[in-house]
């Protein structure tokens, strides 16, 4: 029988509920967040100072993350009653290995304005349907690209942007011009 670690533990269980609620994305970034900002070894070894209340941790933890889901805040509340936030980063790495087990591929997509829930899982959605894969959707705000989007599947990148299309239209122009 093989030994399963906590954060093995915690990753299924996380995984499993993201798959019911279709949020798997959410919490893919949520957890690497949750990593990002326990990985600063400051406000770790604040958060040990002996004496701190545990509402006083909650308190400074829950300032540095800032925006992030109820469903997620419980988790980090719940290891930092146990001293075990240290393994958030094993389990966001123990997520990231459950989704790539899973087959479910990450596709990144860039929009100029952020998208709500229901438009990030229709383009899931699409995207699925026109590739028969299962993805999970990082969305990333670039008001650069003006309109539109751009998705980047592994090494391939669709650019269906307002910006990329006026680029276009100048090197099909400069080249008209140029003959």
């Amino acid at each position: 029988m093989s030994k399963v670690t906590a954060s093995e533990f915690y990753a299924r269980a996380i995984f499993e509920m993201a798959l019911g609620e279709s949020k798997i994305e959410k919490w893919r970034f949520e957890l690497r967040k949750v990593a990002d900002v326990t990985a600063d070894a400051e406000l770790m070894a604040s958060l040990e100072k002996p004496g701190l209340s545990f509402d006083a941790r909650r308190e400074l933890l829950q300032g540095r993350l800032g925006d992030i889901s109820p469903s997620v805040l419980r988790l980090v509340f719940l290891l930092l009653s146990m001293d075990k936030l240290e393994i958030i980063t094993d389990i966001s790495r123990e997520y990231d290995r459950l989704l790539a087990y899973y087959g479910i591929e990450h596709v990144e997509v860039v929009v100029a304005l952020p998208l709500d829930e229901e438009d990030m899982g229709k383009i899931s959605s699409h995207l699925e349907q026109l590739t028969g894969r299962k993805f999970a959707v990082d969305v990333r705000v670039d008001p650069a690209i003006v309109g539109g989007l751009k998705i980047r599947i592994g090494d391939t990148v669709i650019d269906a942007s307002l910006r990329g299309k006026l680029e276009a239209m100048r090197e099909d122009l400069v080249k008209a011009v140029g003959s």
